[in-house]
């Protein structure tokens, strides 16, 4: 589908969170962090998280969710969804990320990189969303492109390593 011919640009940023509708195009970059996008076929709406981090050891039972965490992102997701009287099997699911930045210093380790994943994953599957796409591990960056008018999300994997 082509781009409409006015449509938002937003770029996020660590942490952050985005959810809206087919005029928008989500953008990204990743190291270590994952993003997960959400995106509904029929009403063409969806939304993108970029997490660092993959639990939130907050103390207080009734702060606030905070996007810079795996589990309180997919929350964020929820919120949505309910808002939207959707599923989460109505939506295409796709992950990306988590990409060891310093593979010679984490030799044998399970690293931020790899809890970030196999939280992302679990979280997904524990509120009844099916992942359809992912490229996920390895090391590098990559740069996230999300177009919600389409659904297509397009990704640049760069595999520079970082030597101390």
């Amino acid at each position: 589908m082509d781009a409409p011919s006015f449509y938002i640009e937003i770029f996020l940023q660590p942490g952050e969170f985005y959810f809206g509708d087919s005029d928008t195009r989500i953008r990204t970059i990743l190291g270590s962090c994952v993003a997960i996008t959400l995106w509904h076929p029929i009403l063409r709406i969806g939304g993108m998280c970029h997490y660092m981090l993959p639990k939130n050891n907050r103390r207080q039972q009734h702060a606030h969710l905070d996007g810079r965490y795996a589990e309180d992102a997919v929350q964020l997701f929820m919120h949505e969804i309910k808002k939207f009287r959707t599923l989460p099997r109505d939506f295409d699911v796709k992950m990306f990320g988590g990409g060891n930045q310093f593979p010679s210093q984490n030799v044998g380790e399970m690293t931020v990189s790899d809890k970030n994943i196999d939280l992302g994953r679990k979280l997904l599957s524990e509120h009844g969303f099916l992942v359809r796409t992912e490229h996920m591990g390895g090391v590098g960056h990559r740069n996230i492109m999300f177009d919600l008018w389409s659904g297509d999300v397009w990704v640049k994997h760069v595999e520079k390593v970082i030597v101390p």
